[in-house]
């Protein structure tokens, strides 16, 4: 980590200040690329290399989990295949985030939590083990979530399991989305902001349940909905991967899920 700067050198923001993944790198190479370039002996420019994007999953018993996160590195690679693109756990699977980064040469990394929201994870543990590897300026990017193509491909794949993309007219419908949870004020308003996102895009009402650490339960959610007359509930699966959580969310839908 960088703890200070001498004047007159950029200042990148604290680790408490987080920005998409999208806007920190664009930043990186925009506000940095005149500053971190200099010419070689042969008088040709040569630039510094990229930060390496670290992705940082949450970490699973369930191998599915394992086998997404995976494949979406190898997307993520492909879509930039000059970039040094790692992979990283908050626990149970390995490489764990402290591994991941113990490997890496001195330089930038970013990080870039495959969370859908704030909280403990990306508040403090990414922080923690950015702190922890000195050798690197590391920072840390904000979670997926909210974002609007998440809203998205969540119409996307209610639509596939046999919700319309509107179902506004249809008085009886609604939705549950079901999320992990959270005990961090932010995260919960996180997914509740995704909730109204998709409420505004499909016309009914959305509810935020949560599989652990707050409420509403997902059955409790679709009891709320059903006393409102929404009796034709879909439950939408607000997960980065398939798991323990995404599965009891699933079960608990009456319809589509």
């Amino acid at each position: 980590m960088r703890p200070t700067e001498a004047p007159g050198e950029h200042t990148w923001p604290s680790l408490g200040t987080l920005e998409s993944t999208a806007q920190l790198m664009d930043r990186i190479n925009d506000e940095l690329g005149d500053r971190l370039s200099h010419r070689g002996r042969d008088g040709g420019h040569r630039h510094a290399p990229e930060p390496t994007l670290v992705l940082v999953g949450h970490g699973s018993r369930d191998p599915r989990t394992l086998a997404t996160v995976t494949a979406l590195v190898d997307a993520v690679r492909a879509l930039r295949p000059g970039l040094d693109v790692r992979l990283g756990h908050i626990e149970i699977n390995a490489p764990l985030l402290p591994d991941t980064l113990a490997r890496l040469a001195p330089g930038r990394a970013v990080l870039v939590p495959l969370l859908l929201g704030r909280g403990h994870h990306v508040k403090h543990d990414l922080p923690a083990a950015a702190a922890a590897a000195p050798h690197l300026d590391t920072r840390v990017a904000a979670p997926l979530g909210p974002h609007p193509l998440l809203v998205d491909g969540l119409v996307d794949r209610l639509a596939e399991a046999g919700l319309p993309a509107s179902a506004r007219p249809r008085r009886d419908a609604g939705v549950v989305l079901a999320a992990a949870g959270s005990r961090d004020p932010d995260g919960l308003a996180d997914t509740r902001a995704t909730a109204a996102a998709l409420a505004d895009r499909l016309g009914v009402p959305v509810v935020a349940a949560f599989a652990s650490a707050a409420a509403p339960s997902v059955p409790a959610a679709l009891r709320h909905l059903a006393a409102r007359g929404r009796h034709r509930a879909a439950v939408a699966s607000y997960f980065t991967a398939p798991g323990r959580f995404a599965a009891q969310s699933s079960a608990a839908a009456p319809g589509i899920a």
